[in-house]
């Protein structure tokens, strides 16, 4: 058998190296050895949330990952933050939590949002996200 440095994808240590080109939609939870969605971010005072908004959709709804983003689609349109407010509320119902634990970071005004949420585990947010 090779030794581990010259088998491919196989570091010197022996663990398993992923290809430049792969991209992961999940990563590793060092803490609960859980695996976590690539768009949740735990934090130790809420979770990160990587979202790709989609304003003037047919219907608000969240479709699942897109990379490393959750993609959403809201109704309302990208005029005066509707489709900002569109999205919190949209969150807050889902995760059943009030609006003020669901912050806009970054992303005013651009299709990529980070928003942080308050208060809550990155294990809950990801399964009511993902079901």
């Amino acid at each position: 058998m090779k030794p581990a440095s010259e088998r491919r994808n196989i570091s010197k240590n022996g663990a398993f190296v992923f290809p430049y080109s792969c991209k992961l939609s999940m990563v590793l939870c060092t803490d609960m050895g859980n695996p976590l969605p690539a768009w949740l971010k735990p934090q130790a005072d809420g979770v990160l949330l990587a979202v790709k908004l989609q304003p003037r959709a047919s219907k608000n709804e969240i479709l699942g990952a897109l990379g490393e983003e959750l993609r959403i689609k809201v109704t309302a349109p990208p005029v005066d933050a509707a489709a900002n407010e569109a999205l919190v509320r949209l969150l807050a119902e889902t995760l059943d939590c009030s609006r003020s634990k669901v912050e806009l970071v970054r992303g005013q005004t651009s299709r990529h949002k980070t928003i942080k949420l308050h208060g809550l585990a990155a294990e809950t947010v990801a399964a009511k996200l993902n079901a």
